[in-house]
Parts: C-alpha cells; structure tokens; sequence
C-alpha cells in the first residue's frame, strides 16, 4: 500500500466513526439541552435530573440505529478486507 490508500482508509475509518457516534451523540444533546431548558424554565436546581432522561434516550437511539450502525461496519470490513486480499 502506497502512502495515498493509506490516507483514504483513515479518511473512510474517521468517516465512519462519525456516522456511528453522530447520532447517538445528537440524541444525547437534543435530551440534554431539552431538560437544561426545562430546569431554567421551572427553576429546578437538581444537577442530577439530566441523566437519567440521557441515559434512557441514548440506549434507545442505539436499540434504533443498531443495525444501521452494523451495516456500516460490515461494509467498512468488506472493503477492508477486499483490499488485504488484492495485494
């Protein structure tokens, strides 16, 4: 492998980080700012009130998005490992 096919799989592995922490990082955000809101709106003080509505929201995007996430991952492998074969 020369210096520019190894560029494009870090290019494609940072990628695909991205698409598979994207959302559940979104999600989590969404949540957290959400209930933020709701505790300045309502004066509520509880630091700890914002986990578990995150907690709960982030497993669900997770049970959503699993099988997306793991055809990602296969496809990635997929061309992972076609490249180790046509050396």
């Amino acid at each position: 492998m020369n210096g520019t096919e190894v560029l494009d799989v870090g290019r494609q592995a940072i990628w695909l980080v991205l698409q598979l922490a994207g959302p559940v990082l979104l999600v989590g955000l969404v949540v957290g700012v959400a209930i933020g809101l709701l505790q300045a709106v309502t004066q509520i003080q509880e630091q700890t009130l914002v986990f578990g509505p995150k907690i709960i929201a982030v497993f669900a995007t997770l049970l959503i998005a699993l099988p997306l996430m793991g055809a990602l991952m296969s496809g990635f492998m997929r061309q992972i490992a076609a490249r180790i074969a046509g050396m």
